[in-house]
């Protein structure tokens, strides 16, 4: 490596989290404003459910994760951070399970959603 390369490594600016700062709590408490779905980028195609929610730090769009939900406008929804990598703009996720936000029935990988098999 030349040494103008090395420098240009060295004064590289520091990365920051794009997420909107929620004073490093874990989670947060929003109510729904919107229901729709996304399509993700190039290589990938399906349709994402997605929600536009209003919390206390500003307008979010988060991602629905697993099988079928029944989310409606007006819920309440529990929110963490965490980007979905094929969908630009959404940098937050809905954790199933809580407040309205009923965890779907499934067969199987049941842990994440903290069912019980049959």
């Amino acid at each position: 490596m030349r040494i103008n390369q090395l420098a240009r490594i060295k004064n590289r600016k520091y990365r920051y989290n794009k997420t909107k700062d929620n004073n490093n709590e874990p989670f947060i408490k929003g109510i729904v404003t919107k229901v729709f779905t996304m399509t993700p980028k190039k290589p990938n195609s399906a349709l994402r459910k997605v929600l536009k929610v209003i919390t206390r730090i500003g307008d979010i769009i988060a991602y629905v994760p697993g099988e079928k939900h029944t989310i409606n406008i007006h819920n309440i929804v529990l929110l963490k951070r965490g980007r979905t990598k094929d969908l630009p703009g959404v940098k937050y996720k809905v954790i199933r399970g809580k407040y309205d936000a009923i965890a779907p029935i499934r067969s199987t990988s049941r842990s994440k959603y903290g069912i019980k098999s049959k």
